[in-house]
């Protein structure tokens, strides 16, 4: 039986796990497993859910949300923001834990597991992002043959923008935005060749990829939601 895990970012286009239809290159609709098609309907996606930080929204029977930065810790510590349900925690959260022991105390009974793993082509923890944690957790951990990506938007567009950056700052600069993806962007190139018989599907509004993939790698497209707009009625 097909082991599937779905991985939930934060970039825009996370919303496409809700999505109840996604087009293949063919053109035609791929109708999610529940057989809804109705916009806006409630989406059936069976496998195990991993989430990123502060999921920018509830997903329904998540096994864990996975966390690898010094400023969630202190946004937590800080009570500053909630992140519910169990936590995977990466090295230099776990760095963090051993620093504040009261901290990891409070905290205990959400951390689900430690997971400091990475890659050998991970030069370091600052450039293994928690999207690239998560799908290594997946792979390593969870054993997963199929590994569904929505929001990481970055890996098709030079969009970085994160749910992440209402709660806490950080620097979108063009500057800041080309080196961050001239280092997530290889190593999510050398993930999918390195385990190449783990099947990847990435769910984008295009296919247009940044980099060359196998043919383990397949992009589901969706049809961008239209936005409705309404006159207002003067009462006049």
């Amino acid at each position: 039986m097909t082991r599937v895990v779905h991985i939930i970012g934060n970039g825009d286009q996370s919303q496409l796990f809700n999505s109840p239809g996604a087009l293949k290159p063919s053109g035609n609709i791929v109708a999610d497993p529940s057989g809804m098609k109705s916009p806006g309907a409630p989406v059936h996606r069976p496998g195990i859910k991993l989430t990123c930080n502060l999921p920018p929204f509830p997903v329904k029977g998540a096994y864990a949300t996975c966390m690898v930065d010094f400023k969630m810790m202190l946004s937590l510590a800080k009570g500053e923001i909630e992140v519910p349900g169990e936590w995977i925690l990466g090295f230099r959260p776990k760095h963090f834990m051993q620093k504040h022991p009261a901290i990891y105390m409070k905290r205990a009974a959400q951390i689900k597991e430690f997971f400091t793993d990475k890659p050998e082509y991970v030069k370091n923890y600052t450039d293994f992002n928690c999207g690239h944690m998560a799908t290594y957790y997946a792979i390593k951990r969870l054993k997963a043959d199929e590994i569904n990506l929505y929001g990481f938007d970055s890996i098709f567009d030079m969009n970085l923008r994160s749910s992440s950056d209402f709660y806490q700052n950080s620097n979108r600069d063009a500057n800041s935005n080309i080196r961050l993806n001239n280092n997530w962007r290889p190593i999510w190139q050398n993930m999918f060749n390195e385990f190449h018989n783990v099947k990847f599907i990435l769910h984008h509004i295009h296919n247009n990829i940044k980099f060359p993939v196998g043919e383990n790698v397949e992009i589901q497209t969706y049809v961008p939601p239209k936005m409705k707009i309404e006159k207002i009625k003067s009462n006049t």
